[in-house]
């Protein structure tokens, strides 16, 4: 008994845990789960700024989007994803709306004027395979999520996008190509109108929001071959 009290002493003199607190001393001082160090790690938000940061919430928007959808969609989620702090969204954005419309436009080729290519046929089949190309995209998907949800409300929040963003530059490039067309005597003359321009958006719109089934090239055939060059034939 006087050698474990003379012990205790000495392990209090040095200031090292005595009696219970010893026994409890080594599970104290256990290493960490690794699984729940990584989990820890991968969970704290990443010091970005600017253009990264932008970057990181963009691309973890599409991705709620084209997982999960429009509705399941959350601030909260997307920061999580994006490894910031939700603040960092909202002083940016003070809605998920605002967020997938600037997701999409920054991350949506532009429409560009198309090549001249000999023929209004093969430039329009150049323009519809671009669509196509742009559908299948992550981008391309993220909108097709977005487009198969909305109800009244919510078409009407991204009608401006929708139209400013694709659908009148869509139908500036169309009326080029027509034009070019007529010229070259391959197009009719008055086809270049904007009912015709609106055939193209119009029966993609159709195929993704009403009928939900993807775009290939079989359709681009039948788009192509089938409806326009009737449509614009000389």
């Amino acid at each position: 008994m006087d050698q474990l009290v003379r012990r205790q002493a000495a392990d209090r003199s040095a200031g090292l845990p005595t009696g219970l607190a010893a026994q409890r001393a080594p599970e104290a001082t256990r290493a960490p789960c690794p699984v729940q160090v990584v989990a820890e790690v991968l969970g704290r938000p990443v010091r970005r700024r600017g253009k990264e940061l932008e970057t990181a919430i963009f691309e973890a928007t599409l991705d709620q989007l084209t997982s999960g959808g429009f509705a399941r969609l959350t601030m909260e989620g997307v920061a999580a994803a994006a490894r910031t702090g939700k603040a960092a969204l909202y002083r940016r954005w003070t809605s998920k709306v605002e967020l997938v419309v600037d997701a999409l436009d920054s991350t949506l080729p532009r429409p560009t004027d198309s090549p001249s290519l000999g023929s209004a046929q093969a430039e329009l089949r150049h323009l519809v395979e671009g669509f196509v190309s742009v559908a299948r995209s992550r981008a391309g998907g993220a909108l097709s999520a977005v487009m198969a949800e909305l109800d009244h409300d919510q078409a009407e929040l991204f009608k401006d996008f929708i139209t400013r963003r694709i659908l009148e530059p869509t139908k500036g490039v169309i009326l080029d190509i027509l034009r070019r067309g007529a010229e070259r005597g391959d197009v009719r003359p008055g086809a270049a109108t904007p009912v015709v321009a609106d055939v193209v958006p119009a029966m993609l719109l159709y195929r993704v929001k009403v009928c939900g089934r993807e775009t290939g090239p079989e359709f681009v055939d039948q788009l192509v071959d089938e409806v326009l060059v009737p449509l614009i034939r000389p």
